[in-house]
């Protein structure tokens, strides 16, 4: 199903032509043939990288496991020379991650990078408690603030806050120098700018840090850092790991289960500018969200929705199930927020897919209920989706937790993935609506046989390097190319005993002395 189909060429000969002529025809069919050949090349990646597989038809079986893995297998480790973090850094470096929970999560691993660019010590990063969560969790109700330093001690030292000065028998607090990092800044402003006023004052607050470190960097071991952040640091709390295991549990108890990030919700609708299809009042609504929220542009639904910059409504989410054969016993997972418009669009997919379920539904706790619209409901719908064995997205667009979704499952074994393309399926769709029915579900087939199913393919922009981290942070046992090829097995003590020989023996009891002054 997963392989590549074999393209065959195609040419006529001609009789009776003259040894000119014959020479001019040999001439052109060389360069024809150079051209298909070398097109043939780059459609294959030379050097090795893979193009997404096009199965002949979609085998709803075999979707249930794990794409094609291609010979790769996720690794984040150091490959090349990768020095422990300094006795003595240049300061300390605090940010503060704003936006939901996964754009913070990207911020986190930024931070960590830009910690490392500068030789900072990084104060455990702050998670904005915005006005659209009204969650004050911070970065230490959710994650495993133990862990999170344990496993990045070889990358960069971690402390929980900035610790006074005691000079002459005082004590003097250091105030970070707050700055404002420009969006996508490369490099070169860490070094500069950043390092120069950290340099001055001892520590910096960069607020607000979203987006503030270039994605595409030309190191790949600055991107794995960001791999093993982002992939083995960020760890839920253990509560929040239990609740989302007893819910997969339950899930998986008769059989496979999909989950489908269902982005059908106000602030999504209304960022995207698709109003037609919603009553005056939902209309009324949405618009002054729109307004209130996000910058003025004239937007016209049936363009938008022509070029696929609308969600997709829960119905057609079930329409392209259905189109691919999904029957009605699937099991289904939705983790969404509150949908708009309510059971009017839910009733349509619930008829297609009466199984569907949310973390409320499998697992009615009582901290589920207090918290299912905040940091941790969407905490325990991320681990959800990870685990399930299937993920949808319905507008992976600029939906952080979707992108990171997929970015995690690629790196959790190649997990299997359904992305709709909106744009290819918007005029079956619209088509549909108006009459023309015939050869539906066929178009459909045809649009989803072009899609990726979670195997390794190339990043090309705008996938963000968080939604495909291949190739930086995968390697193969047998490669190509010698920067292909596995670390060694015993990179842990590598690291180690370099972490060591800098003087850094007593990692785990700092470690453990921050975590106590946290919890106190």
């Amino acid at each position: 199903m997963r392989r590549l189909g074999h393209h065959r060429l195609h040419g006529k000969a001609g009789g009776g032509v003259g040894t000119k002529g014959m020479v001019a025809k040999l001439s052109i069919g060389v360069i024809v043939l150079l051209i298909c050949t070398l097109s043939l090349l780059f459609s294959f990646n030379i050097g090795g990288n893979p193009e997404p597989s096009r199965p002949s038809k979609i085998n709803v079986e075999e979707l249930w496991e794990s794409a094609d893995s291609g010979g790769w297998r996720p690794s984040s480790a150091p490959r090349s020379d990768w020095p422990p973090p300094t006795k003595e850094t240049n300061g300390y470096l605090r940010v503060r991650c704003n936006g939901g929970l996964n754009q913070q999560r990207s911020a986190i691993c930024n931070a960590v990078l830009a910690a490392r660019i500068m030789n900072a010590t990084l104060v455990l990063p702050e998670l904005d408690a915005n006005s659209f969560w009204h969650d004050a969790s911070g970065f230490q109700g959710i994650y495993d603030v133990e862990h999170f330093i344990e496993t990045l001690k070889y990358d960069v030292k971690i402390v929980g806050k900035i610790p006074d000065v005691h000079k002459n028998g005082k004590t003097k607090k250091i105030k970070a120098f707050q700055i404002r990092p420009p969006r996508d800044a490369p490099i070169d402003w860490y070094l500069t700018t950043a390092l120069k006023a950290m340099k001055e004052h001892s520590a910096i607050y960069l607020t607000p840090f979203s987006h503030r470190l270039a994605e595409e960097i030309d190191n790949p071991e600055y991107q794995r850092l960001r791999c093993r952040v982002n992939y083995h640091a960020l760890r839920f709390k253990p509560h929040i790991m239990k609740l989302s295991e007893s819910i997969v549990d339950k899930l998986r108890s008769q059989g496979h289960f999909m989950s489908i990030h269902l982005r059908f919700e106000m602030d999504m609708l209304a960022f995207a500018g698709c109003f037609d299809i919603f009553n005056p009042e939902e209309q009324k609504i949405l618009r002054k969200y729109r307004k209130e929220n996000f910058a003025e542009k004239r937007l016209i639904y049936n363009e938008r929705r022509a070029i696929g910059k609308c969600p997709l409504t829960p119905e057609e989410v079930g329409l392209i199930l259905r189109a691919m054969r999904f029957d009605n016993s699937t099991r289904i997972y939705l983790a969404a927020g509150e949908l708009f418009g309510g059971e009017r669009f839910m009733s349509p997919f619930r008829t297609l897919f009466p199984r569907l379920d949310n973390h409320s539904s499998v697992d009615p706790s009582e901290e589920l209920s207090a918290n299912s619209q905040g940091l941790i409901g969407s905490a325990v719908d991320y681990m959800v989706c990870l685990l399930s064995d299937i993920f949808m997205p319905t507008y992976d667009g600029p939906s952080n937790f979707a992108n990171n979704l997929l970015g995690h499952r690629l790196y959790y074994g190649f997990r299997t993935t359904i992305r709709p393309d909106r744009k290819a399926l918007a005029p079956i769709f619209i088509a549909r609506e108006k009459g023309k029915t015939a050869g539906f579900e066929e178009a459909v087939r045809r649009v989803m046989l072009k899609t990726n199913f979670g195997g390794p393919h190339k990043r090309v922009s705008p996938e963000s390097f968080y939604t495909n981290s291949w190739p930086e942070c995968f390697c193969q046992m047998n490669p190509k190319k010698a920067s292909d090829k596995c670390p060694p097995d015993n990179v842990v003590e590598i690291l180690e005993s370099r972490l060591e020989s800098v003087g850094d023996s007593d990692a785990t009891s700092q470690t453990n002395s921050t975590v106590a002054g946290l919890e106190r």
